[in-house]
């Protein structure tokens, strides 16, 4: 059922829409677009491509989501965009869908991504995160959840933003920003621990200790990361946070801020 659906706005007969979905003043939905309950679908907003879009996510005026990948090595395939439940989608965001056959640019749930982010081909952002107003993620970005950018930060392809961490507006970001941390300025500079988000996320002194400990070793010791790691391993013990501060530096590929 569509509640509120302008007149002017175009839907393909072939799109499937949930119960109280309303689309907005010369908005267009695309053939293979699936869109779940409860979403609102603001005014010239175009969604295309081989799209599913959650329950309850708000897309405001001027978007345009899931048209083609910007790739020169896209060629047509058959790649999807999944957006998850709860986002809210400000004015003039873009997002595309993956470049190769049967692959997926992901958008986890309870994100705000403010006007003007661009999501390119083949990223994936987890849940409750915040894009400012003009981040630019290139191809095969990885946002994990809880992570913070700052307004008009470029980020370069394949690099990974760790979980609860926060870049601060203006940032250039060309390396992997492990979880938990704060960096900001041009070249980026690792700050410290974001303390202020992990306190508000209700993470205890004992955690927030453990993390800086295995901080200091990483960014104020004489230490080489290979060596760092060494030393995290041995001297913290394996909490879930110590753990996932591990497993990110172990899986970096494009190596980690400095």
């Amino acid at each position: 059922m569509l509640t509120g659906t302008h007149d002017t706005a175009i839907i393909h007969p072939d799109a499937e829409l949930g119960e109280n979905v309303t689309v907005g003043p010369y908005s267009v939905v695309g053939e293979h677009v699936t869109i779940d309950d409860g979403c609102t679908i603001g005014s010239n907003v175009l969604i295309d491509g081989y799209t599913m879009i959650g329950k309850n996510n708000r897309i405001f005026h001027g978007a345009a989501i899931g048209t083609a990948p910007q790739d020169l090595k896209y060629n047509g395939a058959k790649s999807y965009l999944r957006i998850g439940n709860g986002n809210v989608i400000r004015e003039y965001v873009t997002m595309n869908p993956a470049t190769g056959e049967g692959e997926s640019t992901v958008i986890g749930s309870n994100n705000m991504l403010m006007a003007y982010v661009h999501v390119a081909h083949n990223c994936l952002i987890g849940d409750n995160v915040i894009l400012a107003n003009a981040v630019n993620l290139a191809g095969h970005v990885t946002v994990n959840d809880y992570a913070i950018i700052g307004g008009v930060v470029p980020v370069h392809q394949f690099v990974s933003i760790g979980e609860h961490s926060f870049i601060g507006g203006g940032s250039r970001i060309p390396k992997d920003i492990p979880p938990f941390v704060k960096v900001a300025g041009n070249p980026p500079r690792i700050g410290g621990i974001n303390s202020i988000g992990l306190k508000r996320r209700g993470f205890t002194i004992e955690q927030r200790v453990l993390i800086k400990k295995a901080f200091c070793l990483l960014y104020r010791s004489d230490l080489n990361v290979s060596q760092a790691l060494g030393r995290i391993k041995t001297e913290l013990p394996r909490t879930p946070e110590i753990g996932t501060i591990i497993d990110f530096i172990e899986n970096s590929k494009r190596g980690i801020a400095k």
